[in-house]
């Protein structure tokens, strides 16, 4: 049997965000290693259709397949709204292949969602100038978040999108492995104003140390925000009933088996959730109350995805701040943004076990955030 590269198993965890806005703490993945990534095609025009927590659900599914068929193991990934991106030593290759084909199948049979995936060496990110870096966020006891650095990552998608290296759809009913995927908690309601995602992108060869500059000032600016910013109140999020999410966590979690009755159960699972939230009732040793409190601080409302990331509960002076701070920086070519306001935030989750605190949450904003904000880099809205 194959030993598995501890490489991110001894990265260090960095507790501090701030220290994340420089370049040295971040080290490079090794040689041999392989880049993971999705896109869904045309979600802009999915959000305008009002499909975002879909979008948002495909998006996240990638990573819930890769823990499962890693079996849980550590690897490196990132959440970007209507995709994902990983990296993955070679032995975990053709588990990471064989995910990727079948989370693509099955947003086509579930969804009708051409869903794009691609397998890139690291080497060859190297062989055409770019790099990918990476380090480990400890956002909790119980979770830390992968933060990407150095463009690798920005270059396998592109590559991806023009079809290189893509990886092919499963064959028709073929299913991934989606245990713990849910969608349950209720929009966040913005506390301070408006939910402002933010995507900020360096462009090729900008000075190092100004990006570094710049990324500390916007992180800066979200500090003076109550609670950072955090658009998950301390407490956790809303959980309404009944469960909005239930279709979409029953497409998930069906498997090869009856779509009805993967609903029926996500609907009996949610309706126990929301009891014991509610009331603070105990079963056995499952305290929800404890549980909700944790989502919050699990939650990865901000992060370095070869670029920025942030969806913050945000005022309105705060707000123009960090866009003049961006757009001035735009102003002297280092960089290109977008950002996006809504009324909310959502959260897509993957909880391997409700009675760990090892389950992880991905925030976005509820009218698309991420996914509107590169569209306006694009200049398409």
């Amino acid at each position: 049997m194959t030993s598995r590269d501890p490489f991110y198993d001894h990265l260090p965890r960095i507790s501090d965000f701030d220290q994340l806005t420089q370049a040295d703490r971040f080290t490079a993945l090794p040689q041999d290693w392989l880049v993971g990534t999705t896109d869904i095609v045309n979600s802009t025009g999915l959000i305008k259709e009002g499909r975002y927590k879909t979008v948002n659900m495909v998006g996240a599914a990638v990573i819930s397949a890769m823990m499962n068929a890693l079996d849980g193991a550590a690897f490196p990934f990132v959440f970007g709204g209507d995709g994902a991106g990983f990296a993955v030593p070679p032995s975990d290759a053709a588990a990471a292949r064989d995910a990727l084909a079948r989370v693509a199948r099955w947003a086509k049979d579930s969804f009708d969602i051409e869903m794009r995936v691609a397998l890139v060496p690291v080497a060859h990110v190297h062989a055409h100038g770019g790099d990918v870096r990476v380090a480990r966020f400890q956002v909790s006891d119980g979770v830390d978040y992968a933060m990407f650095d150095g463009g690798g990552l920005h270059w396998a998608e592109a590559q991806m999108k023009a079809g290189n290296y893509a990886i092919p759809l499963a064959p028709e009913g073929e299913q991934p492995d989606l245990t713990g995927l849910s969608c349950r908690w209720s929009p966040m309601p913005a506390r301070n104003g408006t939910i402002l995602s933010i995507l900020v992108t360096p462009v090729e060869d900008a000075p190092v140390e100004a990006i570094s500059r710049l990324y500390d000032r916007v992180v800066t600016l979200a500090h003076g925000l109550e609670r950072g910013g955090h658009p998950v109140p301390e407490n956790g999020p809303g959980f309404g009933w009944p469960h909005k999410g239930a279709s979409l966590e029953a497409r998930a979690s069906r498997g090869k088996g009856s779509l009805g009755a993967a609903w029926r159960k996500a609907m009996f699972a949610s309706i126990i959730a929301w009891v014991l939230i509610r009331t603070g009732f105990k079963l056995g040793e499952f305290d929800a109350r404890h549980y909700a409190r944790i989502v919050g601080k699990n939650a990865d409302f901000r992060k370095r995805d070869d670029g920025l990331k942030m969806t913050l509960d945000c005022d309105a002076a705060t707000q123009a701040q960090i866009e003049a701070v961006l757009s001035a920086a735009k102003a002297q070519g280092h960089i290109d943004y977008g950002t996006a306001t809504q009324s909310h935030a959502m959260m897509t989750c993957i909880v391997p076990s409700i009675m760990t605190d090892d389950h992880v949450h991905f925030i976005d904003g509820a009218g698309g955030g991420y996914t509107l904000a590169a569209s306006k880099m694009k200049g398409r809205v």
